[in-house]
């Protein structure tokens, strides 16, 4: 099944220790994109994460946020700096003593200073890591399934659109051959009348000369072909599933070439007009291949 590289996950799990949020938010890009927001004392472990990640995608711009709660002060991470702290005691005391005043410090005043307090950095408890594994895991899940439900209305949207190109391929299979016909004949008239006005002699393996090579110019039949075929394996893609958008994209600019040539080459307003409504129907196409994984 086709999956969107934009969707949205989220998990809460909740235990006597801690409370764990996480949020994932995925936006279409070329590559895996990882944009993380945790707590420092879980930074070391992104590539751990990292990992967990890369089971549930493959592509995309995806942005993870981790709310970390407990109410237990020693899974907090959280310490004061004390060289910091007692180094501003001591300025302010000396300051006191300079000017003759009394110096009574509030050790309460220290919770109002953020700056004295920091996150540790040291190594987190595996076992707490593995915890939040599951809870990214369950956030990924959520986001996957999401992913699941909006790749599925792409593909849908794009076969429907295929199945309008069939029907102008089709078209465009029935009016070529009467285009070709129709210039050839022309071309041939013209000539004609040409050399009858110059008083030449019409010579007729030079006018089935010209008109072979015109008529090869004007014959789509080859790219009529790979136009049918190049439809045919953007249904078999889509109906695949898996990693498919980089296939489905360039499968597509295959296709936008096939289309132009046939409305280069045969030269009809009925044709142009099915080139340009295929084009559109196309580049909504590939708009929609650009957002699947």
């Amino acid at each position: 099944m086709p999956k969107s590289m934009t969707g949205f996950g989220r998990s809460r799990l909740e235990n006597d220790a801690f409370t764990q949020t996480w949020e994932v938010r995925g936006i279409n890009s070329r590559f895996l994109d990882l944009k993380w927001r945790l707590p420092l004392f879980l930074r070391c472990r992104e590539t751990q994460l990292e990992k967990v990640v890369r089971e549930y995608a493959t592509r995309g711009r995806i942005e993870i946020h981790l709310h970390f709660q407990s109410p237990r002060p020693e899974i907090q991470h959280i310490s004061l700096n004390r060289p910091v702290a007692l180094a501003m005691f001591d300025q302010l005391a000396a300051l006191a003593a300079e000017r003759g005043a009394s110096f009574s410090p509030d050790v309460n005043r220290l919770l109002s200073v953020s700056a004295l307090w920091q996150e540790d950095l040291d190594e987190p408890d595996p076992a707490l890591v593995a915890a939040l594994s599951e809870g990214l895991r369950a956030a990924l899940a959520d986001f996957s399934e999401s992913r699941a439900k909006e790749g599925q209305c792409l593909a849908k949207d794009i076969v429907a659109r295929l199945g309008s190109m069939d029907a102008w391929c089709a078209d465009l299979a029935r009016l070529a051959p009467g285009v070709k016909q129709e210039r050839t004949d022309a071309l041939l008239a013209r000539i004609r009348t040409a050399m009858d006005k110059a008083g030449a002699e019409v010579s007729e393996d030079r006018l089935l000369q010209e008109t072979a090579i015109l008529a090869d110019r004007l014959d789509v039949s080859e790219e009529l072909t790979r136009l049918a075929e190049h439809l045919k394996r953007l249904r078999r893609l889509l109906a695949d599933g898996g990693e498919m958008g980089k296939k489905l994209d360039f499968l597509i600019q295959e296709t936008f070439r096939e289309i132009n040539t046939c409305g280069n080459k045969a030269q009809s307003m009925d044709i142009s007009r099915l080139v340009v409504d295929f084009k559109a129907e196309l580049e909504k196409c590939r708009e929609q291949a650009q957002n699947i994984e």
